[in-house]
């Protein structure tokens, strides 16, 4: 949730060489047998291939892809290969170009022969996942222009025993950039992927290379910057001129780097939680003779100062200088990717001055991420009554009556006597009507279970100019017919959850849904409204609840189980309850989904119980038509 879903996506649609299909195959009845079958018909004209999350394909299944010797593309990551086996299918594909694989405990490169290194040596693009210390085949592909790391490692075994990065010290085999266009380095939490990514980028710095366009490093917290780094960063000043820019915060806080750095036709900044004002923004980025229409995405998420003027008595609340704002959209008029969250930016009174009316120029725009104070349509005040619902407006007088609920048409803003909204917010979507993407998350929210940053205990209360965002804002973004993946988070001013429904029924694409802590804290009030919204999400792969004191009741499961597509569910609910047998009945009716994480106020005993029975249920295969390997994953905690 937050910038790593948005930000982690959208660099990798443009660096990733093959997006990786679905984790389970299309077909319900598919088998490694078919999957065999396949590749031996007509492996012969295959060019690109994509198996990534395929982890219940055994290694034998996995050695037909040496079948398909065009093979230029192929995505392994995700799929369970020894170092030999590895080898055997790398050393039949003279033709691969491009390559995404997985490094785990117990990958040993001396095991690659002579073959497999030939082939590697004419790969060009390669995304590497680490789960262990190690330089992984990177030292093989001597022709490398695009690097892409992924550091999984953990601080510690499954044992309990302490890893240590420098198990990589000391080998012969380095890796070799000197071809290299794009290094990007994504990490997980924890000490030792800073270490492992640390000895990748001292290669880097002993030899800057020289076409070099897109350096972006991504890490949770906090990563000290060291010599080498200084060297390297100084090297690219001087050296190179960048199209894509991402550095952890510390390397740029204080520094003039950005004073000195040479960029030619820039596609993607990012300066994420960098103490970062309106000014510097103004000076070092678009009024440095830069042309800046060729930028397609920029990251200011958690940047509090970045639409304000330069001010040492400035508060993180105080209202934005609309003149930034509007010098930065007048500059980059083709941007597709905005991320503004993690930020108090609040719109000062007045015509024309309002956030959201500055940013419904940027047409283009696909995904946006934005606080939710950013979007209330004005600051607060006493005389104004509530703002209520559009939905809910119902004519007046002695006519036809009205059934006043859920809107059975489509349009929710349709065949209404009253006014059609005119929020700021509400303009501002429809100005961008091929949005795909769109996070609305307040300004101080923090997730309880965080993916890519570090977990914050200490929540502290929405920000006050929230409260004025509730059903009737959440209910505008059904205009949005292309959207496909919504994140909606501290929105304190949810009363029914009837914004939900809309989307619903409006959003047919929705693939990707994630909702917490809406309405007020301690009470759930929209768990019908959510169960309405269900029913109608056909598309839905993938759904992140969190939200204390939720019921997950048979009601709820039984919606959930018309999204015939799901494939991972994760809910997240302190002191919340659940229902064992609606989630065992569930999960028999939906039989794509891999991953499926419920943490909530149960007893250990009725989660362990629940564990056991629905394992026990899989490998007998009278409940599910996949193999006895169909959940990837199954976590029930207290």
């Amino acid at each position: 949730m937050g910038e790593g879903a948005v930000w982690g996506a959208r660099v990798e649609e443009t660096l990733v060489p093959a997006a990786p299909l679905s984790p389970r195959p299309a077909h319900p009845q598919a088998s490694e047998d078919k999957v065999k079958q396949l590749v031996t018909e007509i492996g012969w004209e295959i060019q690109q291939l994509s198996m990534a999350g395929c982890y219940w394909l055994s290694g034998s299944t996995l050695e037909h892809v040496a079948r398909c010797r065009g093979l230029v593309k192929v995505n392994l990551s995700g799929c369970h290969l020894t170092s030999l086996r590895l080898s055997k299918v790398l050393s039949a594909l003279q033709c691969l170009r491009s390559l995404a694989i997985d490094v785990s405990p117990g990958f040993d490169a001396s095991q690659l022969s002579g073959e497999c290194k030939a082939t590697l040596s004419r790969v060009r693009e390669l995304k590497q996942t680490l789960y262990t210390p190690s330089y992984g085949v990177v030292p093989c592909c001597t022709s490398l222009e695009k690097l892409l790391l992924y550091f999984e490692i953990l601080d510690r075994t499954r044992e309990g025993a302490v890893l240590s990065g420098q198990l990589m010290v000391g080998q012969s085999n380095v890796p070799r950039y000197q071809h290299l266009r794009v290094f990007y380095a994504r990490l997980a939490p924890g000490y030792i992927n800073q270490e492992v990514v640390r000895l990748y980028l001292a290669v880097l710095s002993d030899r800057t290379p020289e076409n070099l366009h897109a350096f972006l490093i991504s890490v949770p917290g906090s990563f000290a910057e060291s010599g080498a780094t200084k060297n390297l960063l100084e090297s690219m000043a001087r050296n190179v001129a960048l199209d894509a820019l991402q550095l952890p915060k510390s390397w740029l806080n204080g520094s003039a780097l950005l004073q000195h750095m040479k960029f030619s036709s820039p596609f993607y900044f990012s300066f994420s939680r960098c103490a970062l004002s309106g000014g510097h923004l103004i000076r070092r980025v678009i009024d440095g003779g830069r042309d800046l229409r060729s930028l397609a995405g920029l990251n200011l998420s958690g940047c509090a100062h970045c639409l304000a003027p330069d001010s040492l008595l400035r508060k993180a609340e105080d209202d934005i200088d609309s003149g930034i704002l509007e010098t930065l959209v007048a500059a980059c008029g083709n941007l597709r990717h905005l991320n503004l969250s993690a930020a108090h930016h609040h719109s000062p009174e007045g015509p024309g001055r309002h956030l959201c009316q500055l940013l419904a120029r940027l047409c283009h725009l696909r995904s946006l991420s934005l606080p939710v104070c950013a979007v209330a349509d004005s600051a607060p005040r006493a005389d104004r009554a509530p703002v209520q619902p559009a939905t809910h407006a119902v004519p007046r007088g002695f006519g036809k009556k009205v059934r006043i609920g859920v809107p059975s048409g489509p349009d929710p803003f349709s065949g209404q006597a009253g006014p059609l909204p005119c929020s700021v917010f509400w303009s501002l979507l429809k100005s961008v009507p091929f949005l795909d993407r769109l996070e609305l998350i307040g300004s101080n929210f923090s997730s309880a279970m965080p993916r890519n940053e570090p977990a914050i205990r200490n929540s502290l209360p929405p920000c006050g100019r929230a409260q004025s965002v509730g059903d009737s804002e959440v209910a505008a973004i059904g205009q949005l017919a292309f959207l496909r993946h919504l994140t909606l988070a501290q929105l304190p001013s949810i009363l029914t959850g009837s914004g939900l429904v809309s989307i619903g029924l409006q959003c047919q694409q929705l693939q990707s849904l994630s909702l917490a802590h809406l309405g007020t804290m301690g009470k759930v009030a929209y768990t019908s409204a959510l169960s309405d919204m269900l029913k109608h999400c056909k598309r839905l792969k993938d759904l992140r609840l969190e939200q204390p004191y939720f019921n997950a009741n048979a009601q709820f499961f039984q919606a959930l189980s018309q999204c015939s597509a799901l494939q991972r569910l994760c809910l997240v609910s302190r002191s919340g309850t659940l229902q064992p047998e609606a989630v065992l009945a569930f999960m028999a009716r939906c039989l794509h989904v891999v991953v499926c994480h419920l943490f909530t106020g149960e007893s250990l005993s009725t989660c362990r119980s629940l564990q056991q029975s629905l394992l026990r249920r899989i490998t007998g295969t009278q409940m599910f038509s996949r193999p006895p390997s169909r959940l990837y994953s199954v976590c029930f905690f207290t």
